[in-house]
């Protein structure tokens, strides 16, 4: 897990698997009940910026010359080709392989254009959207993309695909061919608005290719795609390049004019975040979203951005920043109570940590759509009331009279009052402190968890929450694991706590069932990592889906935001409205990114300016093994880490002796 929010730089799962992309939902022109529009695109309120005729999206540079490389980096390791399952860990940049029917645009709050499909066609009451195939459009091995395979992709990854696509797609009933190129879904009854759109978002799969395959298994076959990269090479867990299709059928559409620019993406596979930059910065790596505050302030101090060859460079975006939090597992008796995960949220001094790790580059989280208009502010409106009403007695009162606001302190590192308000709340839910431990009332069971970490880079910063848990009393220890054990635990919920975002779009809609739905919370491998199942929540979910415009959409996603907020599911963490990147100057990229942020698919290489870095460095190869003041500062600071860190083991362990 990283340290703060990513950015979404990566093209490799905007249009994919990326459950923070919410779906938009269905453009009705002015049109008779019962007539059908058949349209271009189809956004979720309006009508598109991008008419029929368009030749590119905005913020694209069309002339962007096609060739060179991108070398970028990956935290972990790869065992799989195959994205779409809940078995091994896939390799970064898969997603590139493979086409939807539709994509959506990064400068409209979200907007659906035909990829694979020429046409939509949807009638009036939604109850079904019909799309017609491009007829140009083939797999790698020249075969025609067919509807056929449109039908195979949603039985199959609804099937045996990962439960985000159950959830995704369970409101299709049926997927039916109507002509030699149109395939037409037809959806349950209800009102959902998002559902034609969700059907264009379908990962379309070559049927000839996986026949005779067990699509539910691991592969380290390269796949067939349609898309505008294909795997070149790979060695397990060490690197993937992808190869850009030259002749790739859709290179010319609108769509696509200025992007897929690089003619290899080559991903190198690190342990560890901090040989990464000594990777970036001996120029072995191009390109890396910094997401780490003291990195960004301290570790690239060098000769290099000195002179130039080595951008540091920060890109507004304007896009809900979502949660990211120490998420706490309702599935454990020890998380039970709600006063329970309260207290424990004001061991975390988030003041101290921002002014101290973070240099103050962040904002507190306290919203599961930060950084939005979607985000609850204040009390209850009285739209917003009349959904939550129903509900009153069963959801926490606090959402009728308070403001959520995060537990703050003074920065100072001694949370006193905040300590002190947590052994209230405790108290008020049956613990107490005996021999300088909390324990239940009437067990006498200690309270104990385990925070799982899959990235040593965050003990920095749950360290000194562990300490202020044990000031309450509280056992809290620190594990770190490989990858594929972090990720095979968190699929099974096996553990206590740990560190996850919640990524959002600027239009929530079905995605938010896997995120907080109770199906969502018995189904191993969702995204309901807390384990929230609670009707009103269900039920505010629906309200969102079936949202008939901009306005209700903003109401029911405060009240849900309301409801979550004090159900005291996370420790909220922290947002920042930038990308922070790091690349080498040898690149191309349009200087006004769109408003969810810039994104690597419309860069491009400049060869004049990769031509002027190696000349440069040619005649001066020592400037690279420099070292500057800032960077022995931060050799001390991580030792300095390392020590405090050893500290607080060897205490724990002479503590209780006998314990891991």
């Amino acid at each position: 897990m990283k340290c703060d929010n990513p950015p979404v730089v990566d093209p490799l799962l905007r249009n994919l698997v990326c459950t923070g992309c919410t779906l938009a939902a269905l453009l009705l022109a002015a049109a008779p009940a019962g007539a059908q529009t058949r349209t271009h695109a189809i956004a979720m309120h309006g009508e598109p910026k991008y008419g029929p005729g368009f030749k590119h999206f905005d913020y694209v540079n069309p002339d962007a010359p096609k060739g060179g490389e991108l070398r970028l980096a990956a935290d972990g390791t790869f065992d799989s080709f195959n994205p779409f399952i809940p078995r091994g860990t896939a390799a970064d940049g898969v997603a590139m392989v493979f086409e939807s029917l539709l994509t959506s645009s990064a400068d409209e709050p979200f907007t659906e254009y035909g990829l694979l499909a020429e046409t939509i066609e949807v009638p009036k009451d939604r109850s079904w959207v019909a799309f017609t195939l491009r007829p140009e459009a083939r797999w790698h091995d020249g075969k025609p993309v067919t509807v056929e395979d449109v039908i195979f992709s949603l039985e199959t990854l609804r099937k045996q695909g990962a439960p985000f696509f159950r959830f995704y797609y369970q409101s299709i009933a049926k997927a039916e061919k109507t002509g030699e190129r149109t395939v037409r879904f037809t959806f349950v009854k209800g009102d959902n608005r998002e559902l034609p759109l969700i059907a264009g978002q379908l990962p379309i799969l070559p049927r000839h290719y996986w026949q005779g395959r067990d699509f539910s298994r691991t592969t380290l076959e390269p796949p067939l795609g349609s898309g505008p990269y294909r795997i070149g090479a790979f060695e397990t867990g060490r690197y993937v390049v992808f190869e850009r299709v030259r002749d790739h059928w859709a290179r010319n559409l609108p769509v696509n004019r200025g992007q897929n620019n690089f003619d290899r993406i080559r991903y190198d596979y690190f342990r560890d975040a901090t040989v990464i930059r000594e990777a970036v910065k001996a120029g072995s790596i191009d390109f890396w979203p910094e997401n780490q505050a003291k990195a960004w302030a301290l570790d690239f101090d060098t000769p290099a951005v000195r002179r130039g060859w080595l951008q540091l460079k920060a890109f507004d975006n304007d896009r809900p920043a979502g949660m990211q939090g120490l998420v706490m597992n309702l599935r454990r008796p020890v998380f039970e109570d709600p006063r329970v995960r309260y207290a424990i949220a004001h061991a975390f001094d988030f003041g101290w940590s921002n002014r101290t790790l973070f240099f103050g580059q962040y904002k507190r989280s306290e919203s599961y759509f930060a950084n939005s208009e979607l985000a609850a502010e204040g009390l209850p409106s009285a739209e917003e009331l009349k959904l939550l009403e129903p509900w009153r007695g069963k959801i926490p009162a606090e959402v009728f009279t308070r403001a959520y606001r995060a537990p703050s302190t003074d920065g100072s590192g001694w949370p006193r009052e905040n300590l002190r308000r947590a052994f209230e709340l405790l108290a008020d839910a049956g613990w107490v402190v005996r021999d300088m431990q909390l324990v239940h009332a009437e067990t006498g069971r200690p309270m104990q968890f385990e925070i799982l970490l899959v990235s040593a880079a965050f003990e920095r910063i749950v360290l000194p929450f562990v300490r202020n848990l044990a000031r309450l009393g509280i056992d809290a220890r620190v594990r770190v694991v490989d990858s594929s054990q972090y990720v095979n635990r968190v699929r099974s919920y096996d553990f206590d706590m740990i560190v996850s975002s919640f990524p959002q779009s600027n239009s929530p809609g079905n995605e938010q069932r896997e995120f907080w739905g109770s199906n969502a919370a018995r189904s191993p491998g969702s995204r309901n990592h807390a384990g929230i199942a609670h009707p009103a929540v269900d039920a505010l979910i629906d309200l969102i889906i079936a949202a008939p415009d901009r306005e209700s959409l903003v109401t029911r996603t405060r009240a849900l935001d309301r409801v979550l907020l004090w159900n005291h599911l996370v420790v909220p963490n922290w947002h920042a409205g930038t990308d922070r990147l790091v690349f080498w100057d040898k690149f191309g990229y349009p200087e006004k990114p769109p408003r969810n942020g810039t994104n690597t698919s419309f860069w491009w290489y400049d060869a004049r300016k990769a031509a002027a870095i190696g000349q440069a460095i040619s005649q001066d190869p020592k400037a690279l093994k420099e070292t500057s003041g800032k960077d022995i500062v931060g050799w001390f600071t991580a030792l300095a880490a390392l020590l405090l860190g050893a500290y607080f083991v060897f205490r724990r362990v002479m503590r209780k002796p006998g314990t891991s």
